[in-house]
């Protein structure tokens, strides 16, 4: 049975479009505009609304360490060298893949299924210099099929996903200091999004707004996948909450339109079961190895009015 969803929601009241609409009311007032820059200035940096997800079932695994990945039938869960197919019905284990200790593959992180073929993000963590690369499964065999290497890049790929035509990935940083270095990991700061045409090439990227940033610290963004409901869910590695995003209509950072608490969720990979009319969100508990999969309340998030621009005419015009 699913639980029913609780929704805690908090809306923001909106400042800027009260402001705005005097200014256009009154134009010969000079201190008007300023005001309407002040306001629009708070309900940037206001934290949006929070949801709570809903329990909707959990499975134990043995490997369930850094993400899941999901499909009509079955899901995946991810630890570094291994993933394991388990029949969603049941949770019986099915098939497992595993990577030699000694072999290329050193820390996969997130499982996507497009069609037939589980797409697997790699990387050397936490080795200098980074290097990552895109490893492809046959979902009803498990066997390795493909390869495809970013080599030293953008940072440590963390995740990926396919979505209106496109491919899409996170490329961490880190504030962590590896042992035996000096230096951070990259940054935290230095993490990007990005979307890649089929060939995996990038073609634009963008960065995750600094709030979120400090929450990941010292670690970074560990899970993404796009939602039912068009926008961009990220996760960090460690807290169990979900960063509702879109993309910015200028600039280059990512907006935050909600947080989604994940009753249970450790941070990692996670990924949106689309197969389903009631679609459901997967994550992971990694210190009990459980895959845990999640009924959100998606309808109830709304977009926030952050009209950010104005066109003043004579009178107003700011000097």
């Amino acid at each position: 049975m699913i639980a029913r969803v609780n929704v805690a929601a908090g809306v923001a009241a909106s400042i800027a479009v009260g402001v705005l609409a005097l200014s256009m009311v009154a134009p010969a007032q000079a201190s008007q505009p300023a005001q309407a820059r002040s306001a629009a200035g708070v309900a940037a940096v206001a934290e949006p609304p929070t949801f709570t997800a809903a329990l909707a079932r959990s499975y134990d695994t043995f490997d369930a360490n850094q993400a899941v990945g999901v499909d009509k039938k079955y899901f995946y869960v991810v630890d570094n060298r291994k993933i394991t197919k388990h029949d969603k019905a049941t949770g019986k284990p099915l098939l497992q893949f595993v990577s030699d200790p000694d072999g290329p593959m050193i820390h996969m992180d997130s499982a996507v299924v497009v069609g037939d073929k589980l797409y697997a993000t790699h990387s050397n963590y936490d080795q200098s210099p980074m290097e990552s690369s895109i490893e492809v499964f046959d979902t009803k065999t498990m066997r390795h099929i493909d390869t495809y290497s970013f080599g030293i890049y953008r940072g440590s790929l963390t995740w990926l996903d396919r979505h209106d035509g496109a491919w899409w990935a996170g490329f961490a940083n880190y504030d962590e200091v590896p042992d035996g270095e000096t230096e951070p990991y990259g940054g935290t700061d230095n993490t990007q999004i990005v979307k890649m045409n089929d060939d995996f090439q990038v073609v634009e990227s963008w960065n995750i707004p600094k709030t979120i940033l400090d929450r990941f610290k010292p670690m970074s963004n560990s899970g993404g996948s796009w939602g039912p409901d068009g926008r961009l869910w990220l996760t960090g590695h460690d807290l169990g909450e979900a960063y509702v995003m879109k993309l910015p209509s200028a600039g280059a950072e990512l907006q935050w339109v909600a947080t989604v608490t994940l009753p249970s969720v450790e941070g990692q990979g996670i990924a949106w079961d689309r197969s389903d009319r009631t679609p459901e969100l997967w994550a992971i508990k990694r210190s009990t190895s459980q895959a845990l999969s999640f009924t959100v309340p998606f309808r109830s998030i709304g977009d926030p009015d952050t009209q950010t621009w104005q066109v003043f005419g004579p009178g107003q015009f700011q000097q």
